[in-house]
C-alpha cells in the first residue's frame, strides 16, 4: 500500500512540475511577442495562459492581464480592453496607475463616460500632478459641450475606402494623397508584425470632385495608433482590419502615388510645398536601401524630403534634426512654405508625443521647438495641419474629448496658440479615433480619417462639410465683463419662439442660421435682467457677422416662465399668442410659442399681471399672476393648459351599472366638472358621447347608449349648460376599449370600461346666438 501511494505521489508531481513548467512555457511566449511589438500574437498567447492557467502564480496574472490589456489598447480593440482592464483593476486595485487612465481611455471608445469618470477620478488620486485625470473627471459630468455643432455639419463616408487602413489625407493638384494598407495587387507580400496587416503606401486619388461621398456603412470596427517595432518595422497609423467577404470595395480608383517614395516598410503621411515642387513625408528609418535602428533596436519614424523629378518623384534626403533614437512624423507645411510642424517623442516634451514647429529658409532647417503646453499635453498630439490662415488643427486624447483621437483647432499667433485649443466637437469627432483633418480657412469643407463604428472597417477616410452659417451668441455679465455659464437664449425666428439653449462655461451657444430671416435672441438668467439683440439675414456682407454678444445687468426682478400645453395630451402647443398685461399700466408684452410651447417674461414681483394665452381654433386661457414680493424666488413657474377644436376626453368615472342609464353619484361629480369648464368658456359647444359594452344586441346597445348620453345632457342642463351649446349621442359598442367583444369571455371590471362616457369639442368659438348662455 505505501508504494502504491509513493508511487501516486511521485506521479503527481510529475504532472504539477509539468503544467508548472507549461505555464511558464505559455507566458514565455506571450512575453517574447508582446516584447517584439507583435501586439495580435501577444494577445492569443496571453488569452490562453489566463484561459488554461486558473491557478497560476498571482504576480504572473498580473503580468498577463497588464500585458494582454495594454496589447488590447495597442491593436485599439477597445471592448476586450474594457473587458481586461477592469478584470485588473478588481483583482489588482494596487496595480500600477496607468492602469486606471487605460481603463478610462477604453471607457469612453466605448460612450461609457459615467464609468469612464469615475476611472479617470481614481486616476487622479494617484496621479495629481498628470491633469489629465482632473480634466476629464470635470468634464464628463456635462457632455453637451460636445455636441452643440452636431447639427452644423455633415459626414459622409468616401468611396476611396478599401478594407485596409486609409488615412491622412492631404491635398495635391485637385487630388488627394493619404496614406493605405491596402494591397492593390491582391496578393500581400510583407505584413506589419505588429498586428498582422500590410505595410503602408502612399496612394493618390486624382479628382476630389469624384469623391462623391456615400452613406456610413454602420459596422464595428477598430484601429491602431502604433510607434515602432523590434522587428525592423514600425508605423504611423494601422489596425487588424476585418476582411468579412460582404464588405464593399472601393468604388472610385486610386493609384499608387511614386514608384520611388513608396518602399517596403511604411511611408506617411505627407506635406507640400504650395507650387508641389516638394514633398515632406514620413517613412521608417530606411533610405537609400538601409534600414538603422535605435539603440535598443528599434526602427523609428524619420522625416524625408524630396523634389518632383519628371513625372516621379527624387532626390529623397533625411531631414537634419532626426535621429535614431526617437521618431520623428506627421508633416504639416505652413502656407508660405517657412515653418513645418511635426510630431516626435524626442526627450524635453509634455507626453508621449508632442507637435514641434521648425523654420526653413533657403534650404536650411533651423532647430525645432515644442509648440508648449497650451497645444500639447501628458497624453498624445499628432497629425497637425496648417489651414490658409495659419491655423493649426490636430488630434490628442490628452485634452478633454469624447474618447480616443478627437481634433482640435488652436488660432496661432506669433507660432502661440494664444487662445487656447477647441475640440471641434461632434459628428467630426466620435468615441473612437478622429484624426488627420484638412480643410480650407473657413471650415466650410475638408476630409479627415476616423475608425468611427460607422466606417466599413479599420481606418477610414471622409469628407466633411458644413450645411448652415453658424452663428455664436455670447452672454456676458455687463458690469464684470464674465461669461454668464447656464443663461438661457431663447431664439425668437421672425416674430415666433423657436428653442432655447443654454450657454456654456464660456457663456457661448451657437445655431445655424437660415436665410432671409430676422431673429431676436433673447438672454435669460436667474437674478439679471432680461435683454435681447436683434440679427437679421435679410441681407448679405461681404464680411458675414459670426458671433453676437448679449450683455446682462443684475436684477431683483422675477422670471415668469412656463409652457403652453394641448389639454387633452399635455404635449407643448405651437403658435399660441402669450400676453402679459400690466395691471396698473395696461402695458403689454407678446410671445408666440414654437415648438417647445414656452414663454418667457421678465416681470415686478411688486406689480399684479395677467397672463393670457390664445390661438386659432382654442378657447382663450387667462389667468392673474399676483404679486410675490413677500418670495424671494426669482423664478416663477406658470404653465397654461389650451382646449382646442376637436379634442376628445374621457370622463373619468362616468360609469353606468348593466343595461342601466342613471347617472351614478360618482359621475355626477365628474360631470360638474364639465359644468365647469362650460361655464369659464362659455362660447364653448361640446358634444356628449356615450359607449356601451359587447353584451346584449348592436340595436339594444346603441339605444342604451342613446339614452345615457342623453342622460348626461339633461344633467349639464340642469345644473345651467344652455341646451343649444351641447349634442348627445350614442355610439353603442362600436368602439370598444379593449378586447371584449361578442363572444369573448371578459371580466366585468373589463365590461365596465366599455360602459363610458366622453365629450368632444365642436368648437371653442360659438356660432352667434346659439353661444350666448351659461
Amino acid at each position: 500500500m505505501k508504494t502504491v501511494v509513493k508511487m501516486a505521489l511521485g506521479f503527481a508531481l510529475t504532472l504539477l512540475t509539468l503544467n508548472l513548467f507549461a505555464q511558464s512555457a505559455r507566458l514565455r511566449s506571450a512575453n517574447r511577442a508582446f516584447d517584439d511589438y507583435s501586439y495580435a500574437d501577444a494577445v492569443r498567447g496571453y488569452e490562453e495562459f489566463i484561459r488554461n492557467d486558473k491557478k497560476a502564480d498571482p504576480v504572473e496574472r498580473k503580468e498577463a492581464l497588464e500585458k494582454l490589456a495594454y496589447s488590447y489598447r495597442r491593436l485599439q480593440d477597445t471592448r476586450n480592453a474594457e473587458r481586461i482592464y477592469a478584470e485588473l483593476v478588481e483583482k489588482f486595485p494596487d496595480a500600477d496607475s496607468r492602469n486606471y487612465l487605460y481603463y478610462a481611455q477604453a471607457l469612453a471608445s466605448n460612450s461609457k463616460y459615467r464609468e469612464s469618470q469615475r476611472m479617470y477620478s481614481k486616476y487622479a488620486e494617484a496621479q495629481s500632478a498628470d491633469l489629465r485625470g482632473r480634466k476629464f473627471t470635470v468634464t464628463y459630468m456635462d457632455m453637451n459641450r460636445f455636441y452643440k455643432d452636431s447639427a452644423m455639419y455633415r459626414v459622409e463616408y468616401l468611396p476611396v475606402n478599401s478594407r485596409q487602413a486609409d488615412f491622412s489625407p492631404m491635398y495635391y493638384k485637385g487630388g488627394l494623397v493619404f496614406v493605405s494598407a491596402r494591397a492593390e495587387s491582391g496578393v500581400i507580400k510583407r505584413v506589419f508584425n505588429w498586428n498582422q496587416t500590410p505595410f503602408l503606401d502612399l496612394y493618390f486619388a486624382p479628382d476630389t470632385s469624384a469623391l462623391k461621398g456615400v452613406r456610413e456603412v454602420y459596422r464595428n470596427s477598430t484601429a491602431s495608433l502604433s510607434g515602432a517595432a523590434k522587428d525592423g518595422n514600425s508605423g504611423t497609423l494601422s489596425e487588424a482590419a476585418s476582411t468579412s467577404e460582404d464588405l464593399p470595395l472601393p468604388t472610385t480608383k486610386a493609384e499608387k502615388f511614386s514608384r520611388t517614395l513608396n518602399t517596403k516598410y511604411h511611408e506617411g503621411p505627407a506635406s507640400f510645398f504650395k507650387d508641389y515642387t516638394k514633398v515632406v513625408f514620413t517613412r521608417n528609418n530606411y533610405n537609400s536601401g538601409k534600414a538603422k535602428k535605435s539603440s535598443d533596436g528599434v526602427n523609428k519614424l524619420k522625416l524625408y524630403i524630396a523634389d518632383q523629378k519628371n513625372k516621379d518623384w527624387g532626390n529623397v534626403k533625411e531631414l537634419p534634426f532626426n535621429n535614431n533614437d526617437f521618431s520623428c512624423g506627421h508633416p504639416a507645411l505652413s502656407p508660405d512654405d517657412t515653418k513645418l510642424y511635426f510630431v516626435s517623442d524626442m526627450p524635453g516634451g509634455y507626453g508621449g508625443t508632442d507637435i514641434y514647429v521648425v523654420e526653413y529658409n533657403g534650404g536650411q532647417w533651423s532647430t525645432p521647438v515644442n509648440l508648449g503646453k497650451e497645444v500639447n499635453t501628458e497624453g498624445n498630439e499628432m497629425f497637425p495641419f496648417i489651414d490658409s490662415g495659419g491655423n493649426l488643427y490636430f488630434a490628442s486624447d490628452g485634452h478633454e474629448g469624447l474618447g480616443g483621437l478627437d481634433i482640435f483647432y488652436a488660432e496661432l499667433k506669433d507660432g502661440i496658440a494664444y487662445k487656447g485649443v477647441q475640440n471641434l466637437g461632434a459628428p467630426i469627432n466620435s468615441e473612437k479615433d478622429d484624426f488627420g483633418l484638412i480643410t480650407d480657412k473657413d471650415r466650410g469643407t475638408g476630409y479627415f480619417s476616423s475608425n468611427r463604428a460607422k466606417g466599413v472597417s479599420d481606418d477610414n477616410l471622409y469628407s466633411f462639410r458644413r450645411t448652415c452659417r453658424p452663428l455664436d451668441i455670447l452672454v456676458y455679465d455687463a458690469k464684470t465683463g464674465a461669461p454668464i455659464e447656464g443663461a438661457d437664449v431663447r431664439i425668437v425666428k421672425n416674430g415666433s419662439n423657436q428653442d432655447i439653449q443654454q450657454t456654456g462655461i464660456d457663456g457661448s451657444t451657437k445655431i445655424c442660421l437660415e436665410a432671409q430671416t430676422d431673429y431676436d435672441f433673447k438672454a435669460i438668467k436667474e437674478g439679471y435682467a432680461t435683454n435681447n439683440v436683434l440679427f437679421s439675414t435679410m441681407t448679405q456682407s461681404s464680411k458675414p457677422q459670426m458671433s453676437v454678444s448679449i450683455y446682462l445687468n443684475k436684477s431683483e426682478n422675477t422670471i415668469l416662465r412656463g409652457t403652453v400645453k394641448r389639454e387633452v395630451n399635455q404635449s407643448p402647443q405651437e403658435g399660441v399668442k402669450v400676453t402679459l398685461r400690466d395691471e396698473k399700466t395696461g402695458k403689454e408684452k407678446t410671445v408666440v410659442t414654437g415648438p417647445d410651447g414656452g414663454y418667457e417674461f421678465e416681470v415686478d414681483p411688486n406689480r399684479n399681471y395677467a397672463l393670457r394665452a390664445e390661438g386659432d381654433e382654442l378657447a382663450t386661457n387667462e389667468q392673474p399672476i399676483n404679486k410675490n414680493k413677500k418670495n424671494k424666488r426669482k423664478v416663477v413657474e406658470s404653465d397654461l393648459s389650451m382646449y382646442g377644436t376637436g379634442d376628445v376626453f374621457t370622463l373619468d368615472n362616468i360609469y353606468y351599472d348593466l343595461d342601466k342609464f342613471f347617472i351614478r353619484p360618482e359621475a355626477a361629480r365628474e360631470l360638474d366638472k364639465v359644468v365647469a369648464l362650460m361655464k369659464k368658456y362659455p362660447t364653448m359647444m361640446i358634444e356628449l358621447r356615450s359607449f356601451t359594452d359587447s353584451r346584449a344586441s348592436d340595436t339594444y346597445n346603441l339605444r342604451l347608449s342613446e339614452r345615457r348620453a342623453r342622460a348626461a345632457f339633461d344633467y349639464l342642463v340642469r345644473k345651467g349648460i344652455t341646451p343649444s351649446r351641447l349634442e348627445a349621442r350614442g355610439y353603442g359598442e362600436s368602439e370598444l376599449v379593449n378586447d371584449c367583444s361578442n363572444g369573448v369571455d371578459c371580466a366585468e371590471s373589463d365590461h365596465r370600461l366599455n360602459r363610458r362616457t366622453e365629450f368632444k369639442i365642436l368648437s371653442v368659438k360659438g356660432t352667434g346666438e346659439e353661444a350666448i348662455g351659461k
